[in-house]
């Protein structure tokens, strides 16, 4: 694949870090009670932007926020598996329902910011009373997908904003039903990394023949690594 372009797609939650950085939030900052009881009647991503709204109300500050964010999980082989990928030359992206602030505050503190090219997520703002507020990336109209961020649309745009500079394989790390649809737009010659025992793994076994990239499965950071870097290797000698 000589002078072709390996392009990684990281999901955020449950990927890229050992947790889902939403409810880490809820659970370390006392909110798991009022989490529940909103859950059945907002769609998620309004939901945290709620759950910004009950911090602030009780006086957290973003500053606090953050500082319960750097304790979240993440398995320093990830962390190594991002670091060789892109030192390789490859174009490393974090798509993600999550948001601006949780995902830069984590990179940023474990030193990673640098090695991503894009962050695309819901983005956020801070308001005059200092207030976190949380939004929808875009509205999409797909039936596997949140209304707030469609990651198969995202896809479809990467790849339409590579395709003028010549050829790209793609590799895709995620575990949810949100990321069942970007994985359907992957071609033959792409690879998918679903991790084992969760949603996204199921949806791909429901229906193989639905898929035209590659699946390998992987548990956790160490087979990440391993995984990814054969994978890397593999296409570049292609």
């Amino acid at each position: 694949m000589v002078g072709a372009k390996i392009v990684i797609i990281f999901d955020f939650d449950r990927t890229l870090i050992d947790a889902d950085s939403d409810r880490w939030v809820v659970e370390n900052m006392g909110l798991t009670h009022l989490f529940n009881q909103l859950r059945p009647t907002l769609p998620w991503n309004a939901l945290m932007d709620r759950m910004m709204e009950e911090l602030h109300s009780e006086g957290k500050t973003v500053e606090q926020i953050a500082e319960c964010l750097k304790d979240v999980p993440l398995h320093p082989h990830t962390i190594s598996a991002i670091q060789s990928a892109h030192d390789l030359g490859c174009n490393l992206k974090v798509v993600s329902d999550a948001n601006e602030f949780y995902i830069e505050t984590i990179l940023k503190h474990h030193g990673l910011e640098r090695y991503f090219s894009k962050v695309i997520t819901n983005p956020i703002s801070v308001d005059g009373e200092g207030r976190l507020r949380i939004f929808p990336y875009h509205m999409a109209s797909c039936n596997l997908c949140p209304p707030n961020l469609c990651k198969g649309l995202v896809i479809e745009q990467i790849q339409a904003s590579l395709s003028e500079k010549g050829k790209s394989r793609f590799i895709y790390l995620g575990d949810g039903r949100g990321d069942y649809c970007p994985t359907l737009k992957l071609d033959k010659g792409d690879h998918v990394m679903p991790r084992k025992g969760f949603p996204l793994s199921d949806h791909l076994l429901s229906d193989p023949n639905l898929l035209k990239a590659d699946s390998h499965e992987w548990s956790n950071g160490q087979e990440l690594e391993s995984i990814l870097l054969q994978l890397i290797e593999k296409l570049y000698k292609e």
